[in-house]
């Protein structure tokens, strides 16, 4: 008996190395009762052959099931708070805001500086504002040199590349 189950079962996992991952997704909807998430060809396989295996042999032990249980019974209990709590403001005590440092990218000018290119027979100068303020390109204030390059070129190109900062 278990030899034909074995063989029954070794059939079935077989043909699932010949399915469409179209194919494999519809039996898993079959065989698991809802539709899968995923259209990962070796993920769905898995889990089909896993389901057809549980199902001619029985699945989990009463042990198992009990013992998984458990766990999930335990799962609700957190260990940390979560990342994005907010904590109520405490009575005397004060608190300041302040923005994380970000390192400053070694490639750039000193704040104030100048950094001047020709481009296409026209002199173009762009000043470096105050850390966090980006840009100054003709009164216009631009968040990073990428920026300025694609206004001047119109099109999108790297701002140390256009301006010659930093590289080789």
């Amino acid at each position: 008996m278990t030899e034909t189950i074995e063989s029954t079962i070794g059939n079935q996992l077989d043909e699932l190395q010949h399915m469409t991952t179209g194919e494999l997704a519809e039996r898993y909807h079959d065989l698991h009762g809802q539709p899968v998430g995923t259209r990962h060809r070796q993920y769905l396989i898995r889990k089909i052959a896993w389901r057809i295996q549980a199902d001619a042999m029985g699945g989990l032990s009463e042990r198992a099931r009990a013992r998984a249980m458990e766990l999930a019974n335990d799962s609700d209990i957190r260990v940390m708070a979560p990342k994005t709590m907010v904590c109520p403001p405490q009575s005397g005590v004060r608190s300041t805001v302040t923005k994380p440092h970000t390192p400053r990218d070694p490639r750039l000018p000193s704040v104030g500086s100048v950094i001047v290119r020709q481009y296409k027979g026209e002199t173009v100068r762009v000043t470096v504002l105050v850390d966090g303020d980006g840009f100054e390109y003709k009164g216009g204030r631009y968040k990073t040199l990428s920026a300025v390059a694609k206004h001047i070129t119109g099109s999108h190109i790297n701002g140390f590349r256009f301006f010659q900062l930093g590289g080789k």
